[in-house]
């Protein structure tokens, strides 16, 4: 097996455009990394509760997944103009898994980074602030 690490961020254009495939795609070609042998980490990031979108935004995704998968991502917020909730988490995991990847492969953190806000920083729970995150990734 090949040795390889990547790390991509994917906010929702990143997410819509495929960012996670393409970084596969890539590995594989510049690696020949095996899908079926990478493990993947969608780290801290907002939370489908907390990353309200537009109208706008919750169709592009209606535009790039299946029926069934926007039933997982996307859902219209109760006594709202046009407001959805969106779940990058999950999106992301629809695109890994079929970019190849083993379901078992895929660990999701499970941390919002604004319910989090004291520990990480959100560009949202911020009102637009500006503030860092870091990763690290090292590989034996």
């Amino acid at each position: 097996k090949k040795k390889a690490i990547a790390l991509t961020h994917s906010g929702w254009r990143g997410t819509v455009k495929g960012i996670a495939a393409k970084t596969i795609e890539a590995m594989e070609e510049n690696f020949a990394s095996n899908p079926k042998d990478i493990v993947a980490v969608i780290g801290p990031s907002i939370c489908k509760e907390c990353y309200e979108v537009s109208e706008d935004v919750a169709n592009e995704f209606i535009e790039v997944f299946n029926e069934e998968q926007i039933k997982e991502i996307i859902e219209k917020k109760d006594n709202t103009n046009n407001k959805y909730l969106l779940d990058l988490w999950k999106a992301n995991k629809h695109i890994l898994l079929e970019a190849g990847l083993l379901k078992e492969n895929i660990n999701i953190s499970a941390v919002c980074t604004a319910c989090n806000s004291n520990l990480l920083f959100s560009h949202r729970a911020s009102n637009g602030k500006r503030g860092s995150l870091a990763a690290f990734l090292t590989i034996k």
